[in-house]
């Protein structure tokens, strides 16, 4: 009789952890795993494996040189559809730390992660945020949006539970965490002031930010935009024709003129609603492309949670209509938007 799904996982972390592969093919084998941009970590530094390359940053701001980290998924995956890979599998179980997001963002990852948590050290670092600063959605009954990362504020937690989980795994290493953590929460709170900044001066009227998939709640909440997606928070919801329609119907009674595609998630709904508007005599731009639930390219500014919700910002302020420094918070994004 065929295993069942939990019992599989079961078997399948069993048998790689015994797996005699060689440590360097964790870093080189194929495009499962995101190689990091950090400078060389000291001998005998902390192995962490993440999902997300957003808390692969966090991980190495708050670890520096005390910590090796690797991410699973790299620019442009999308974490609400992955599954982890055999290779995946064996990096994690020779990890010293696996550090996940939660809050369901993994969804195809949950039953291997409770499982795997019963052999190794595994912290979902979003889990522990507190709920009353959580947002609700229709998508996930009994559920919360898991995008915190665009809130600054909000992340700020996040990398809290990661400086406290370096610490429970390598306790030596606690001032250096704290100072390192200190450090990255200043930045955040930069980052956050520019936001409000630059975000402030879009004329009320044009805040509204469209783009594929429901993944900018936070931000909206933070920042005071309406944000419409055309998918639910999960890219695995589908838009039907009805959904299209309405969105088409709201871009040309309210004449919004520009929507937005993201970096991880399919451009064809949003080239459905630029049509359905152009149909009806209303032009829409493309205002840009996000980085959504995944950063940039490894080894650019973007490449970083800084450069990712900079990027973000001065592109949605410049698209409509506010201002913005071309090359972002510190002169320093990648091309000039």
């Amino acid at each position: 009789m065929a295993l069942d799904r939990r019992n599989f996982l079961k078997a399948t972390v069993a048998a790689t952890a015994l797996a005699t592969v060689p440590a360097v093919s964790l870093v080189s084998s194929g495009p499962a795993l995101a190689a990091a941009p950090a400078a060389a970590p000291a001998a005998g530094a902390l192995t962490v494996v993440t999902t997300t390359g957003m808390i692969a940053d966090a991980a190495r701001r708050v670890g520096g040189e005390a910590v090796s980290v690797t991410s699973l998924m790299g620019p442009g995956v999308d974490p609400h559809a992955y599954r982890q890979t055999r290779t995946d599998i064996v990096a994690m179980t020779r990890a010293d730390l696996v550090l996940w997001h939660g809050l369901y963002l993994e969804a195809q990852m949950e039953d291997f992660f409770a499982d795997l948590g019963r052999k190794r050290q595994v912290v979902a670092v979003a889990d522990g945020l507190d709920r009353a600063r959580l947002l609700s959605h229709a998508d996930y009954a009994g559920r919360f949006d898991p995008h915190v990362w665009m809130d600054p504020m909000l992340w700020s937690g996040v990398v809290i539970a990661v400086r406290d989980a370096l610490t429970a795994a390598r306790p030596g290493q606690a001032p250096l965490f704290a100072a390192n953590a200190e450090a990255h929460l200043a930045e955040l709170a930069g980052l956050d002031a520019y936001s409000r900044q630059v975000l402030g001066t879009v004329p009320e009227a044009s805040r509204v930010l469209l783009t594929a998939h429901d993944a900018f709640g936070y931000f909206g909440r933070a920042y005071g935009y309406e944000v419409i997606g055309i998918q639910g928070i999960s890219t695995q919801s589908e838009a039907g024709l009805n959904r299209v329609a309405e969105l088409v119907d709201l871009l040309v009674s309210r004449k919004i003129g520009a929507v937005f595609v993201e970096s991880s998630v399919s451009d064809r709904n949003i080239r459905a609603l630029i049509e359905g508007a152009a149909s009806r005599g209303h032009a829409v731009t493309i205002g840009g492309e996000l980085f959504s639930d995944a950063m940039g390219q490894s080894g650019t500014y973007e490449g970083t949670y800084l450069g990712m919700i900079d990027h973000n910002v001065t592109l949605v302020a410049r698209a409509l209509g506010g201002t913005a420094p071309a090359r972002g918070m510190n002169g320093t994004l990648s091309a000039g938007l």
